[in-house]
């Protein structure tokens, strides 16, 4: 994928509509990490916003934040959601306010990294996926240590990282070697799944914490029913190119939909037992990235690198554009209204 430029860019600010309100009144506020960068080259007059989006009231995706090239993921601090994290090209950068003021918290050491999580049952912890390793907070991202007893010396690029939320300090990361576990705050890792190329998400079922999902560049798709200790290659998905993306259905224990750069989306209404190509309806280009699922209408989420990102309301049968006009989706986060 193309590297985008490290810099923070004034721009004017434009925004791209949703193109359903009615699933933006709902429980849940959703965040999205994007890049708007189709067509943009260095000293081109063509204004585009990056960074961090939200979806309005009325269905709208409305930037806030800096114009940021490359965010690739946010957690939320489980007691306040005005504080947040997220993972840029410069390191974690984090606000205590909502959003109205940011600030680089990991050094010149601790750049570029790909992941971030909040440990949702000891939220002062901190988790970053490094392309050298992984580094960990314990003050709120005050300051960064890194914890890699057990990972290889070569292979610890980490693209993925999340605490399992049954237990403070049970962590799973997925790295270029495979899928580590820590039991104990990252103090120790050990590998629980080999890999030759980069595992790209992980995800833990909203039904079962102790089923785990995880896409891999030349594994396939893996699952784990033992909490992330055992895990087996899916069968019917193809392991000829990349998956980048999975997820589950909150509304639907059965449904889970996977996607890749080759393959566009597939989904799954049995639990992964059958799957079944799902690209009637979006442009010839699979370009695929990421896919999600919203917690409370089911609606299901699909981007297309630089091409913005659609929704469908029948898993996948029908498509149509939901906004983010030339944009690629990093990652897609939903947070209760109901938290503070």
């Amino acid at each position: 994928m193309p590297a985008l430029t490290a810099v923070f860019v004034a721009a004017l600010a434009s925004t791209a509509p949703g193109a359903r309100a009615a699933s933006a009144a709902t429980g849940h506020d959703m965040y999205l990490c994007a890049g708007v960068n189709r067509d943009y080259i260095v000293g081109a007059k063509l204004v585009t916003l990056s960074g961090l989006y939200r979806r309005t009231a009325k269905g709208e995706y409305e930037h806030f934040g800096p114009n940021y090239p490359q965010i690739f993921a946010i957690s939320f601090d489980p007691r306040n959601h005005k504080v947040f994290y997220t993972a840029t090209i410069n390191g974690c950068v984090q606000t205590s306010d909502g959003g109205e003021t940011w600030r680089i918290s990991t050094s010149w050491d601790m750049t570029e990294p790909k992941d971030v999580c909040v440990d949702g049952n000891a939220p002062d912890n901190v988790y970053l996926a490094l392309p050298d390793g992984i580094a960990v907070s314990n003050d709120r991202g005050g300051t960064w240590v890194r914890r890699e007893k057990g990972l290889p010396a070569r292979g610890k690029y980490t693209q993925t990282i999340k605490v399992d939320r049954t237990r403070a300090g049970r962590v799973l990361a997925g790295c270029e070697s495979g899928i580590y576990l820590s039991e104990n705050g990252a103090e120790s890792w050990r590998k629980v799944a080999s890999a030759t190329a980069t595992v790209t998400q992980l995800q833990q079922s909203p039904h079962d914490p102790k089923l785990w999902l995880a896409t891999t560049q030349n594994e396939g798709v893996l699952v784990s029913r033992d909490g992330g200790r055992n895990w087996k290659r899916i069968g019917g998905l193809s392991t000829e190119h990349a998956w980048y993306s999975v997820t589950f259905d909150p509304t639907h224990e059965s449904r889970w939909a996977v996607c890749g750069w080759q393959y566009g989306i597939f989904t799954s209404e049995d639990g992964g037992k059958t799957w079944t190509a799902r690209n009637q309806g979006l442009p010839d280009y699979h370009g695929a990235f990421r896919v999600s699922v919203d917690p409370d209408s089911g609606r299901l989420y699909f981007n297309l690198w630089r091409r913005g990102f659609y929704a469908s309301d029948d898993f996948g049968r029908s498509w149509h554009f939901e906004g983010i006009e030339g944009g690629t989706v990093y990652n897609f986060a939903y947070i209760s209204k109901g938290a503070k």
